[in-house]
């Protein structure tokens, strides 16, 4: 991975993201060079530094794109709103929870994001799924019409978060938009303990992912422009242990994806109790006990010690994809060995890691993410013209790529 930062991974992987995400080198050395020396400090010192760096080149973007729309210039200006989008969203992922600029901070990415998708004429909307007596705020990306068979309903991706991660950075991915390409509508979702539905409305993380899944499931059905009978899931960094999960109580869903195995983090927590690994953010402990409304470490850990998949995959009886990094710092390799052997009721259950040369080699592939998400789009576009019928056979399954 290349790390901007040579001695802070956290604040590097940032950098890699805003650069495989759209970022444009130039923009993202500015927003870098002024805090490179307050990065050898470690991960949590100097993140309020860091995002006033990035914040003041979001903020010349902005005045830029301001300038161009009043010039009618749309397109840049369009253009010019997303990369402000991405590069403020990536800063305020470092920032602690108790950072008080952290919400409203969040809500201008929103607000940039949103401009950005109204004068590009994208094929998007907001949305909000019933979730016991709140809602999950979502975005869903519908499948371009030409490549959507006449007559027919488009499948459907639903999109999970991980730990940290946003529904605005699975639109900045490009991921939703490879699957459109693909004839395939995708609903990214701020599940609870992440994005929108953490920040703004206090809904924090559980288990049993499965409740998750059935709201949005249920969501799906109510819309007459997808095919919820060709719905599956996907998840990256810990939505590799959030969607298997689903996958394998929610039976409505089709196929799933973990975009980086989290066979036990349970036992990821002990490793970084004992600082075995890298963390994803800055301010981890204050982080984690955020997302799961814990008050103190044996709090958090009570809560989710049943965050693991032993006895979980075994029932996952739909194809799924498992792609890990060789490399990857923050979960190691062993566990997307794990969920692959345990996976025996899979009838197409496949597994990838990327290595080097091929390179994707880091946590979710983050280093090159753009290879990593096509392939599984492929997978995707691969395995869903079989599953028209619930009843769809094995053999039938089988047919579309490798097998165990």
């Amino acid at each position: 991975m290349f790390m901007y930062f040579p001695t802070n991974y956290v604040w590097s992987m940032a950098a890699v993201a805003a650069l495989n995400n759209g970022g444009l080198i130039d923009e993202v050395d500015r927003a870098c060079k002024p805090v490179l020396e307050a990065s050898r400090n470690g991960d949590d010192v100097g993140t309020e530094l860091l995002y006033a760096s990035w914040a003041a080149v979001a903020d010349r973007l902005v005045a830029s794109a301001e300038e161009d729309e009043a010039r009618g210039r749309i397109i840049g200006a369009g253009d010019k709103y997303y990369r402000a989008s991405l590069y403020l969203s990536q800063a305020e992922r470092l920032q602690s929870p108790q950072w008080e600029g952290r919400k409203a901070a969040y809500q201008r990415s929103i607000d940039l994001l949103l401009k950005h998708v109204a004068l590009s004429g994208v094929r998007f909307e907001t949305v909000e799924i019933p979730y016991g007596d709140a809602s999950l705020p979502g975005y869903l990306m519908h499948a371009e019409p030409s490549a959507v068979a006449a007559g027919e309903k488009p499948p459907v991706v639903l999109q999970w978060n991980g730990l940290d991660s946003t529904k605005e950075m699975m639109y900045y991915s490009q991921f939703p938009q490879m699957l459109a390409r693909r004839g395939i509508s995708t609903l990214m979702v701020d599940t609870p303990g992440s994005g929108e539905a953490l920040r703004m409305r206090g809904l924090t993380a559980r288990y049993d992912t499965e409740v998750w899944a059935s709201a949005c499931v249920d969501y799906l059905e109510t819309r007459d422009d997808v095919d919820a009978d060709r719905a599956g899931i996907v998840g990256w960094s810990l939505g590799g242990y959030y969607a298997p999960r689903a996958a394998a109580f929610e039976k409505r869903l089709k196929f799933v994806v973990a975009w980086g195995a989290n066979h036990d983090w349970a036992a990821v927590q002990r490793r970084r109790v004992d600082r075995e690994g890298e963390n994803p953010v800055p301010h981890y402990w204050k982080h984690v006990f955020w997302v799961w409304g814990a008050s103190d470490l044996n709090d958090f850990m009570e809560r989710t010690e049943n965050m693991h998949l032993d006895g979980v995959v075994d029932k996952i009886t739909v194809p799924f994809l498992i792609t890990h990094g060789a490399n990857d710092r923050q979960i190691p390799v062993e566990m997307a060995h794990r969920s692959y052997a345990q996976a025996v009721g899979s009838p197409r259950c496949e597994l990838k890691i990327f290595d080097d040369p091929e390179g994707g080699t880091e946590h979710i592939s983050i280093d090159h993410f753009a290879y990593v998400a096509a392939f599984i789009a492929d997978w995707i576009a691969e395995t869903v013209p079989k599953l028209g019928s619930p009843t769809a056979s094995s053999d039938e399954l089988n047919a579309v790529g490798s097998t165990r």
